[in-house]
């Protein structure tokens, strides 16, 4: 950040002398050159403003015109890492050792030899496998431990990121041939572990010379020893700095004074974020969920898928009023009782079953069909009596709770009787769906508008703009066990944010029909106004009027393609993506923007694919682009049997 305030306080200086001299369009030229000579690229930033300030050393304005000296750095050293790399003859890195200074004192107090192999290089660690092969190979990650001393951490291959093979497994002289190439990713990986564990170290300097890179490093926004800082905890939580700026807002006089303005008050806009859901939910019946017995069932017996049979069973006898043995069926899921029957009673002597009280039927040797007792006495000795004739009770159970009974009148040996009841339910998988819409009220609201809009990962809004990109129909599964389904739907989740206007109430909306009548009746050789009197009334007029001739300037700035050839070393888990293919020989493609006569520079190695112009190779980035996000989602995996 104090980069970027030292150029525009240069670019104020630059116009100073002899700017006077100058018409308004030379003077702008000659500001956008001397600009664009500072800081045209991230390299001459580098090298004009953030490399002198972290080394202490002098920096210019735009124009040269004037320079200082900014201490940004509380610690400085010529050389914070030093790494060197030596390959072998099969390929590999055989010696990488690593000189460090860890307090920036002048001197290196940390050594470092790697004892394996390095095979891969990747962005945050090495592969080290068997010398010249691609065997055998164990994953390493740059790492800082707890003291600050630098370490390889053992992961899988997939902490790791833009891995590529460099021993004679994958081509010859891979190292050497691209030497600055691998200096720089190796000491990119161990910077980056680095200042992960300590935010304050900075980087203000790299240089190659043969085989070894060395950094100039500084320690920059907190002078002290301690690494875990008031001032570099919002890296490790982000979210946090959400809550300090509000309490430091509250305990500042001015933030009070600027919200308490008149530029404060009014319209303002705010961020609502929600949701549209599709909820799909599975839901097992089991028998118990749909219907509960309680009391005298002496015995329950499976009739089927869904079906059981419960049997309400007891003594009686014929000396005195015979006993009811009741059991009670509590329908808890009415609407899967498919049906509830009577199937069969028998007794020795008399049975007669009452549902909720009343007389439903018998079994005897006599009708049964009141309150009364059975003419005739219990027998003592003989055949028992059934009745299998079905009695529907299905409506009384769906109704509610149902009580079943068994009279029963015996005597003798054979002193039971028994009513059996068979209930038959549904036990299917239930599934239901909904759209859960929270983001209705916003968009009937014509003072929201959507802001961005995340389907199922995609990106569909961003910025309030529609990005053109829609997500694959997605096939998901629900449920668990017999209860599984799979359900195929454009969508299951939306995420959207929408920018809202709220009116305060406090000021009122600026007029604006003077510069609406301004731009509706004006031309470009007449202006065209609309004014207010004293009295109310209003006046128009209208006058010549013209621009500048700006001159021409080119429909683009002109640039090329080049392509270099390269071997494909990436590594992937299976291996050598290159041993897969066919020919594992390609192209790296570059843009370069045209001299001035429209010459294209070409780098080492390079050859021109497409001449100077103005090239629009978009369609072919999207198509690149949605080929990846095409190809992610089939590789996409999921638990179960297809």
């Amino acid at each position: 950040m104090k980069s970027i305030i030292l150029i525009f306080m240069g670019s104020v200086v630059l116009v100073s002398q002899g700017a006077q001299a100058q018409d308004m369009e030379a003077r702008a030229r000659a500001a956008a050159a001397a600009s664009r000579t500072k800081s045209s690229d991230s390299d001459a930033i580098t090298s004009n403003y953030l490399n002198p300030g972290l080394a202490g050393e002098a920096i210019s304005t735009v124009d040269s015109s004037r320079s200082f000296t900014a201490n940004l750095a509380c610690q400085k050293s010529a050389t914070m890492l030093e790494l060197l790399v030596q390959p072998g003859a099969t390929g590999d890195i055989t010696h990488l050792s690593i000189a460090r200074d860890s307090d920036l004192d002048g001197s290196f107090d940390q050594n470092l030899t790697l004892p394996a192999p390095v095979s891969g290089i990747c962005a945050n660690g090495i592969v080290s496998c068997d010398s010249g092969s691609w065997n055998n190979c164990t994953p390493f990650k740059w790492d800082v431990e707890s003291s600050g001393n630098l370490k390889l951490s053992q992961v899988p291959l997939t902490d790791l990121s833009a891995c590529y093979c460099v021993n004679a497994s994958c081509g010859s002289n891979l190292v050497l041939g691209n030497l600055n190439s691998v200096l720089k990713d190796l000491g990119g990986g161990i910077i980056g572990a680095l200042t992960t564990a300590d935010p304050r170290i900075g980087v203000a300097q790299a240089s190659i010379e043969g085989p070894v890179i060395r950094y100039v490093g500084a320690q920059t926004t907190a002078c002290s020893a301690v690494p875990s800082l008031f001032s570099t905890s919002y890296r490790a939580d982000s979210t946090a700095i959400s809550g300090d700026a509000s309490a430091s807002a509250q305990g500042s006089s001015v933030f009070q004074a600027l919200a308490g303005s008149a530029s404060a008050t009014g319209k303002a806009e705010v961020t609502r974020s929600c949701s549209i859901d599709r909820e799909i939910s599975v839901k097992p019946w089991d028998f118990d969920d749909i219907l509960g017995v309680a009391g005298a069932v002496t015995s329950v017996i499976p009739c089927g898928t869904g079906c059981r049979r419960y049997q309400i069973r007891g003594s009686g006898t014929c000396g005195s009023v015979p006993p009811i043995h009741t059991a009670t069926f509590d329908p808890i899921a009415p609407a899967r009782i498919v049906s509830a029957r009577i199937v069969e009673m028998g007794a020795d002597d008399w049975v007669q079953a009452r549902v909720n009280g009343q007389i439903v039927g018998y079994a005897g040797k006599r009708p049964w069909t009141g309150e009364a007792l059975p003419s005739g006495d219990c027998r003592i000795s003989g055949d028992a009596y059934y009745n299998r004739t079905a009695i529907d009770i299905t409506p009384q159970l769906r109704a509610g709770a149902m009580t079943v009974g068994a009279r029963v009148r015996a005597g003798g040996d054979g002193n039971w009787g028994y009513v059996t009841v068979e209930v038959q339910v549904d036990t299917s998988c239930e599934v239901s769906e909904r759209l859960v819409d929270l983001c209705a009220g916003y968009t009937q609201d014509a003072a929201c508008r959507l802001d961005s809009e995340n389907v199922d990962g995609v990106t569909t809004f961003s910025n309030g703009v529609n990005t053109g990109l829609k997500p694959l129909a997605q096939t998901r599964l629900f449920g668990t066990g017999n209860c599984t389904f799979q359900y195929s739907r454009d969508f299951f989740e939306r995420d959207r944010r929408y920018k809202c206007l709220i009116d305060s109430g406090e000021l009122s909306a600026p007029d604006l029909s003077r510069s609406a009548y301004i731009i509706d009746h004006s031309t470009q050789t007449l202006l065209a106004d609309r004014t207010l009197s004293s009295d109310g009334s209003l006046s128009t007029s209208t006058r010549a009027f013209s621009l500048p001739d700006r001159g021409t300037v080119p429909a683009c700035e002109p640039i090329c393609k080049t392509r270099a050839p390269r071997a494909n070393s990436d590594v992937a888990i299976s291996g050598v993506v290159g041993a897969s293919q066919n020919d594992p020989a390609g192209w790296n493609s570059f843009y370069h923007s045209c001299t001035a006569d429209n010459v294209c520079p070409l780098g080492d190695g390079e050859e021109l694919v497409t001449a100077c112009g103005c090239l629009d190779d978009f369609p072919e980035a999207a198509v690149m682009m949605q080929t990846v996000r095409l190809a992610g989602s089939d590789l996409a995996c999921r638990a179960g049997t297809p």
